[in-house]
């Protein structure tokens, strides 16, 4: 069976992912994602699950419980408030852990 994509996030951030035929789960209430991430992630339908950042520190508890499984991939993007600088520094954490230094990103 073919996996899909997901996008949790407010509804102003996420609108245009459906076009692309991402499937969408609104969540206005940040302290309702760590409920929604585990629904949507332990149905085993999904591949990759995107999170708007405010989404994604939200749900840090549950989102713990997935970081070391291959599937589900979950990938903080920038919401409509701007970017906080999440997924630049997820990025850099694992090529520093890759390579032993931050070859990316050094001031």
């Amino acid at each position: 069976m073919a996996k899909s994509i997901a996008i949790i996030g407010d509804s102003e951030s996420i609108k245009g992912f459906g076009a692309v035929g991402m499937d969408m789960f609104i969540c206005d209430d940040p302290s309702g994602s760590p409920q929604l991430l585990k629904q949507i992630a332990e149905n085993d339908y999904y591949a990759i699950i995107y999170m708007t950042e405010e989404i994604f520190e939200a749900s840090a508890k549950e989102r713990e419980k997935y970081a070391e499984r291959p599937i589900p991939a979950v990938i903080p993007l920038p919401g409509v408030r701007g970017n906080t600088g999440i997924g630049v520094k997820r990025l850099s954490s694992f090529v520093e852990q890759a390579v032993g230094s931050d070859i990316l990103f050094k001031n």
